[in-house]
Parts: structure tokens; sequence; C-alpha cells
């Protein structure tokens, strides 16, 4: 299986972003330790691929 990109930009910012608030509020004790979840969206946000995009054919980058 090859790994090609699926993200556009803002999907990546908006991984990025969501997974380090999850992860920092699990930390904080604000939310249970399912914040640490927040990991699952920090990696595809760097990977730049989506497994689950992919699976169901979908991408939000119009040049790859």
């Amino acid at each position: 299986m090859t790994i090609t990109r699926n993200l556009a930009q803002w999907d990546r910012a908006a991984r990025f972003a969501l997974g380090l608030l999850l992860i920092v509020l699990a930390y904080a004790g604000i939310i249970g330790p399912w914040g640490y979840a927040g990991a699952i969206f920090l990696a595809t946000a760097v990977m730049n691929f989506c497994p689950l995009y992919r699976v169901v054919g979908f991408k939000t980058c119009t040049d790859c």
C-alpha cells in the first residue's frame, strides 16, 4: 500500500490544532484520558494522509 497525500493544507492545520488541544486538555485533567486520542489527529496531520479518507474514497486536497 502506498501512502499518497489526501489532506488539504487547511485540513492538516485543523487536525494538528484539534489533536494538540485534546492532548493538552487530557494532560491538564480537564477531559478524560480519551483526549490522548488526539495523537491520531496529530499523526495524520504530520503524515498528510488519513487512512479513513482512503477507505471511503474521499480527499480534501485538489492538487493530489
